[in-house]
């Protein structure tokens, strides 16, 4: 990613500071529009579960100039996702939720160029989180 993309990417995510519920809330809304099988894998009240998304976001986006610290927290991450039954092919609804979410959060800010930014962050994100992932199912065998 390049320093720009990452410079957008910061700006957008700004953006949404001060409506960190509301989007949190509106992300696990469209997710399970998306895909209803993912509602059991979550807690019945969603406002702890909102506050780490967000918490796990605002990390993402600060260190996405930094792999040697994005990286090693986001396979850790991915290893305790495995526990809860998480697998590498429910990366497709939750980037689609993100987006969704973002784009109806920032308007006309989410341009398609914000659009391709967030699309190239979460496709790396997902790379590494899907090698924690299958470390914790080799770990389990």
């Amino acid at each position: 990613m390049t320093p720009e993309t990452i410079a957008l990417i910061r700006r957008q995510f700004a953006a949404t500071r001060g409506m960190e519920a509301a989007f949190a809330a509106a992300f696990y809304a469209r997710l399970f529009e998306i895909d209803p099988g993912l509602r059991p894998l979550f807690p019945h009240d969603l406002s702890d579960q909102g506050a780490k998304l967000m918490k796990t976001l605002s990390f993402a986006v600060a260190a996405l100039d930094r792999p040697e610290a994005l990286q090693p927290a986001v396979f850790a991450l991915g290893q305790r996702h495995a526990a809860y039954g998480v697998t590498a092919e429910m990366a497709a609804p939750v980037g689609a939720a993100l987006l969704d979410t973002l784009a109806v959060a920032l308007g006309e800010g989410f341009t398609p160029e914000a659009r391709d930014a967030w699309t190239s962050a979460y496709t790396a994100l997902v790379g590494m989180m899907a090698e924690g992932l299958a470390s914790a199912a080799i770990a389990a065998e």
